[in-house]
């Protein structure tokens, strides 16, 4: 209503202003029935007021339809009358939504090939990286030790740039189910004793085996090897432990990654969950992609899981994993 108004307001006043100025010109010439004048005045307004109240009620959807946006797609296609207006409109939103139907498929196209190339890319580059490995496993040529550790930075390498390409599809790659916090904690730690050993620190767990929580198994156990294996980047060489613990808080399960390494400076803080973001410490670890953090607050999102961080700059930090309402 406000719209229609305010569209034929110049209307209005041009149709007024007209009246008098007709009226004005009879009086210049001599007519001076003033109740005439005024009649004739009022049988225009009147059929100003019946012109105005057929185009309100037939152009009442067209002029609702500008004034709310749709709430779905499905909502473009719907008609908003039969006048020569609301029907253009509805052929040029229609055209427009074509438009970007055809985009969008093309796009959807395009990122489909393009996850299908980086699925098969990645798993061709671990065929390589496979055989390097059989090749150096049994010679105690130390050289061969600098190659192991390369090549397992590769693999990592790999394997994150596969779940920044399944992060995309995430509804189809995913999977809820009653996951032992125990046993996927043993199994990420197993994953990394490599890393353990090469940097001299010790793993802790604390973790009672039968506590459980819903997560997805594969995505969670990414998270934690994430979070491992920032904890052992930033306590290499300390000789200290690595600990990490779960427990019981109210209706959720805290699960915590502890080290005693560098820690994180409280000005870098609150962007480590940024995309490429590396702060101080990334700067001196030239290895940082500033991506690992940003992926796991992406998945914990996705799950509905929580992840913050306490960090103290020379003692250690701590990464908190909360799953609301585990506890029963």
């Amino acid at each position: 209503m406000k719209l229609f108004f305010k569209e034929h307001v110049p209307l209005i006043l041009v149709t007024i202003v007209q009246l008098f100025v007709v009226l004005l010109i009879y009086w210049l010439d001599g007519y001076h029935h003033l109740l005439t004048a005024l009649y004739s005045v009022f049988l225009g307004i009147c059929l100003l007021a019946g012109y105005l109240l057929y185009r309100y009620f037939t152009h009442r959807a067209f002029y609702k339809r500008l004034s709310e946006p749709p709430h779905s797609f499905d909502e473009i296609a719907q008609k908003t009358g039969f006048s020569p207006l609301a029907a253009a409109l509805d052929e040029l939103l229609q055209t427009q939504y074509r438009h970007y139907q055809n985009q969008l498929r093309t796009w959807e196209r395009k990122k489909s090939e393009h996850l299908t190339f980086m699925n098969q890319w990645v798993h061709q580059m671990k065929t390589p990286l496979s055989v390097i490995e059989l090749l150096i496993q049994d010679d105690d040529d130390p050289r061969f030790e600098s190659i192991a550790e390369e090549t397992d930075r590769m693999r990592k390498g790999l394997e994150m740039v596969l779940y920044v390409a399944r992060l995309g599809v995430f509804e189809h790659d995913f999977r809820v189910e009653q996951v032992r916090l125990h046993e996927i904690v043993g199994k990420a730690i197993h994953e990394n004793k490599k890393l353990f050993i090469r940097n001299h620190v010790f793993p802790e767990v604390t973790i009672d085996p039968l506590l459980t929580v819903e997560s997805d198994a594969k995505w969670l156990r990414f998270i934690l090897n994430q979070l491992l294996s920032n904890a052992i980047k930033y306590s290499a060489g300390s000789h200290e432990k690595v600990t990490v613990s779960a427990y019981a808080k109210e209706r959720s399960v805290i699960l915590e990654v502890i080290d005693r390494g560098i820690g994180i400076p409280k000005a870098d803080l609150s962007r480590v969950f940024r995309p490429f973001y590396t702060g101080e410490n990334g700067r001196k670890f030239k290895e940082s992609t500033g991506m690992g953090l940003y992926l796991v607050h992406e998945v914990c999102e996705k799950l509905n899981h929580h992840i913050d961080l306490d960090s103290e700059a020379g003692k250690g930090t701590t990464a908190r994993l909360t799953f609301p309402f585990a506890h029963h």
